[in-house]
């Protein structure tokens, strides 16, 4: 029976061009996970956008000397032009300067409101002396007062993962100008995240399925004893207070950006012509909802977001909140204000989008930090997808249409070895679909290319290009086996690598998209057209290795 599967997507500041670290942790996954629940007949939903009020997005407008508006908007185009290049399957891909994101936000503060979940309350904020303004969040930096990283913000520390408040911080600094502010009472508004303890505790505590990270970081919150967290800042930048006597403050961006999933889940049912559709996904029992992160953002998709979906009523809280840990670059941590990163739009200039899906896949940090290398990078296309996959494919389609009229041949009887190919067919596609539901995508991977391996075995056993000469039933029967082996690669490949296995798909003789074959094992329709072969993969050269370090040590030295 087809199950409803809400993908939530992190929120990706739009601060600067996307990187490696956008994807690796959150996008690729979820995408990955939509695509197989999409191949088995679920009805999938899956949503994100750009987050455009965070600090760091005012920030780097300021350094620009562009309105927060102008910058957002333009690194918001290019994070929607790199999506579709490296395919990612959005039902919508929105922003959280939308009217309706607008008015959802202040629709669920408000509710929250009436509730009695938010309250006002005197804060002490940092106050700039040289600029004369409150600094929120990224505005300050100082000491964690958790692991004692010097570099931490003023709502947490990316060292630790903790949320910080400010005035917790150890030399506390402004960020911009180094000076030192003073704290000064400020009203606020505040979630009364104390008051979903004991709810959260057993919601969390019943979640053995979860990884590790991700329920061991939770517990150890609620163990520490949740504290009301303030949801205004006095800023102009965002959506506005809807509340009289707060027109100089705006909603906190951690507040209103996880609304987003829920906005855009609006928005995706407006924007289709029937409203109301967004609530299959979000109030029916039988739906379930998957949040995909990084590891930096657990707390606010394992604790704020289900106290605010708790304190709203009516609508579901998560199933699972698949947190990726961090991606390294050549051994390093990635920092874009340093230049240490591999930009997107720079690498599709040169690369195509399923090399990298795969890599990263395959090295994907789901339960500990994982390290981009370019060499890893060649080592992956040139010996995996061309050599073992790409190989296969192009030399049994290749003695296919070159032996046998360009057609999908008729076999005889079939022995023990095509019975053993047909059955790892069958294994394959029950032990990726597994590891694919369990949002273990390494391992799913893993089932893929192990069944390629096995295909390359078995021809190079029966070496068709000999039999064609001496039994050609027997060729017959060898090919047609290979190419239910590269049916099923076709399926199993098709969440991970989109465009190839499309390719795949067409070079097989059919029509449409993968999607409308399903999850299964597709036996070849004798005497189905083929079209000439091409080769789905580029083998790169050792070069690039090179060249890439060098561009890396060019962007770091700036």
């Amino acid at each position: 029976m087809a199950e409803r599967v809400l993908v939530a997507v992190a929120w990706p500041y739009v601060n600067g061009r996307p990187h490696l670290g956008h994807i690796a942790g959150n996008t690729l996954p979820a995408d990955i996970f939509a695509r197989y629940h999409r191949l088995v007949g679920d009805d999938v939903l899956m949503v994100s956008g750009s987050d455009m009020h965070g600090t760091p997005t005012m920030l780097a407008a300021r350094q620009e000397g562009v309105s927060p508006r102008e910058l957002a908007e333009r690194y918001h185009d290019v994070f929607v032009e790199t999506n579709k290049r490296m395919g990612f399957s959005y039902d919508l891909y929105t922003h959280t300067d939308t009217e309706n994101h607008h008015e959802v936000t202040q629709c669920v503060f408000t509710k929250l409101l009436e509730n009695g979940y938010l309250v006002e309350g005197v804060q002490s904020m940092p106050f700039c002396l040289v600029e004369q303004r409150f600094l929120s969040d990224r505005f300050v930096e100082g000491v964690c007062p958790h692991c004692s990283f010097d570099g931490a913000r003023g709502d947490q520390c990316d060292n630790c993962g903790n949320t910080v408040d400010p005035a917790d911080l150890g030399n506390i600094r402004c960020k911009e100008d180094g000076s030192t502010p003073e704290f000064r009472d400020t009203t606020h508004f505040f979630l009364r995240l104390s008051a979903f303890q004991d709810r959260l505790t057993e919601w969390i505590s019943e979640k053995d399925d979860w990884r590790p990270n991700v329920r061991n970081f939770s517990m150890g919150m609620l163990r520490e004893g949740l504290k009301d967290r303030a949801i205004t800042r006095d800023i102009d930048w965002g959506v506005a207070v809807p509340v009289d006597g707060f027109d100089d403050k705006r909603i906190y961006v951690w507040f209103e950006a996880v609304i987003g999933y829920l906005s855009a889940s609006i928005e995706w049912a407006k924007n289709s012509g029937k409203p109301d559709a967004w609530k299959a996904w979000w109030q029916e029992d039988d739906a379930r909802a998957f949040y995909f992160q990084g590891k930096d953002n657990i707390p606010f998709h394992t604790i704020i977001w289900p106290a605010m979906l708790m304190g709203h009523g009516g609508l579901n809280l998560a199933e699972d909140v698949p947190a990726n840990e961090f991606l390294t670059l050549e051994g390093r941590p990635l920092s874009t204000s340093s230049g240490w990163a591999v930009w997107l739009p720079d690498y599709l200039e040169r690369y195509d989008a399923d090399p990298l899906r795969y890599y990263l896949t395959s090295i994907m940090p789901e339960t500990s930090d994982s390290d981009f290398t370019w060499d890893g990078f060649l080592q992956a296309n040139n010996n995996e997808l061309v050599a073992t996959f790409g190989n296969l494919a192009h030399r049994v389609l290749t003695l296919t249409t070159r032996n046998f009229d360009d057609a999908v041949p008729e076999p005889g009887e079939l022995g023990p070895d095509e019975n053993a190919a047909l059955e790892a067919c069958d294994t394959a596609l029950k032990e990726a679909g597994e590891h694919l539901a369990g949002r273990r995508f390494r391992e799913g991977l893993r089932s893929f290319m192990a069944l390629a391996q096995h295909g390359n075995r078995y021809i190079d056993t029966r070496a068709p290009w000999k039999q064609v000469k001496e039994d050609r039933d027997g060729a017959a029967t060898t090919l047609w086996t290979a190419l239910n082996i590269i049916e099923t690669l076709r399926t199993i490949s098709y969440p991970y690598l989109p465009h190839s296995s499309q390719t795949l798909h067409e070079l097989l003789g059919h029509e449409g998209d993968v999607l409308e074959s399903g999850w299964q094992r597709h036996t070849p329709e004798v005497g189905t057209a083929l079209p000439t072969p091409t080769p789905m993969f580029q083998k790169l050269d050792d070069s690039i290795v090179e060249e890439e370090a060098d561009r890396l040590a060019a962007a770091s030295a700036r």
